[in-house]
């Protein structure tokens, strides 16, 4: 697989959600129905894309194969940190005040 120029796009709506695209397509091949749920995309940058390229979180293969394919490639933002997630759950059980935990005054 060649080198490709890319533009990378991050959306308004969801924090770390970002679209790569072939810079001369743009995003005409992305579907309306995602750029509706992406919100109007924010040009990060442009990058000359090879698979010996180090991306974040992506594999830089499987987004040249998925602009290939179908045009547009969509990073999703991380599952939320495990440790962080223990967190949040422990604060959902603790009792509130004047109350308890199971719902049960």
């Amino acid at each position: 697989m060649q080198k490709r120029l890319v533009s990378v796009f991050r959306s308004p709506k969801k924090d770390e959600m970002y679209l790569y695209v072939d810079r001369q397509k743009g995003l005409e091949p992305v579907p309306a129905p995602l750029l509706e749920r992406f919100g109007v995309p924010a040009l990060v940058m442009h990058l000359m894309l090879g698979e010996e390229r180090k991306l974040a979180r992506v594999q830089a293969k499987d987004v040249l194969t998925a602009i290939e394919t179908q045009g547009f490639f969509l990073q999703m933002p991380p599952p939320p940190d495990a440790e962080m997630q223990q967190v949040v759950i422990a604060r959902e059980q603790r009792p509130t005040a004047g109350g308890r935990s199971d719902g049960e005054s």
